[in-house]
């Protein structure tokens, strides 16, 4: 009796822009960092740069279903990005 040729699964590549800017909270909420923290900011009022280190969630279906696609391992790992290579934080 011959042997089935077993199909071949192909990885599918990440969007590493995608998977830098979104991350999944451990309730599966999809969050975003917010845009214009890098410079410019001197005039900026305190309050506002403090609000730029907060998290944004994602309420449009439609963009999260495009990250999710852009980013498919991004659900696996959740939150926690040493968990898929075993490091710990030093």
């Amino acid at each position: 009796m011959a042997k089935k040729a077993k199909t071949k699964k192909y990885k599918l590549k990440t969007h590493k822009a995608t998977s830098k800017r979104f991350r999944l909270t451990g309730s599966g909420k999809l969050v975003r960092t917010k845009g214009g923290k890098s410079h410019l900011r001197r005039r900026t009022p305190k309050r506002t740069k403090a609000q730029f280190t907060r998290m944004q969630s994602v309420e449009s279906k439609s963009l999260a279903k495009r990250v999710l696609r852009l980013a498919p391992y991004l659900s696996k790992y959740k939150a926690n990005p040493n968990a898929r290579t075993g490091q710990t934080k030093k």
